[in-house]
């Protein structure tokens, strides 16, 4: 067998495998409506994992109100806390402090994104993001996250009332 004829069985070697390599990646694709799914499959296992970790800040925190997030917002759960402050001057100030930890609706790119904002006597302290392709999410480190950000916060919050 001569160059020639080596030269032209490794290019049609090339593109079948080339054919093969697009036919898996289509096969690997998920359908619009099997993303769907898995997104919401994500959010309510997220969201819920959210707002069981966030009911234990006011237990630890009095004052704070656990409330959902849905819609608009994302799908999550926040807690917050106003406080009025009487400085050595006498001046009343309000305070507020903020926990916001949240799955973001689902976006043309198909991501699953968590996102967390904390604020803490008016100053916002983090803002938090996490995201990843719906198919190739790992719900483990989402839910990591989560317990992360929440620790997070209850430690600056504890650091900053004193």
């Amino acid at each position: 067998m001569d160059f020639q004829e080596r030269l032209q069985k490794a290019i049609h070697r090339g593109l079948a495998k080339g054919v093969e390599q697009s036919e898996q990646a289509k096969a690997k694709r998920l359908s619009k409506e099997e993303i769907r799914s898995l997104y919401t499959k994500y959010r309510l296992d997220l969201s819920e994992h959210i707002e069981a970790c966030m009911k234990h800040l006011p237990d630890h925190f009095p004052g704070f109100v656990l409330e959902r997030l849905y819609g608009e917002l994302g799908w999550g759960a926040a807690v917050r806390r106003d406080d009025s402050l009487i400085g050595s001057d006498g001046r009343r100030s309000n305070v507020y402090s903020r926990l916001e930890v949240a799955v973001k609706s689902i976006t043309e790119h198909d991501v699953l994104d968590l996102q967390a904002k904390g604020t803490i006597r008016n100053r916002e302290l983090f803002r938090r993001h996490h995201f990843q392709a719906i198919a190739e999410v790992d719900l483990a480190k989402f839910r990591e996250m989560v317990d992360v950000w929440i620790v997070e916060f209850a430690e600056l919050y504890a650091a900053a009332t004193d």
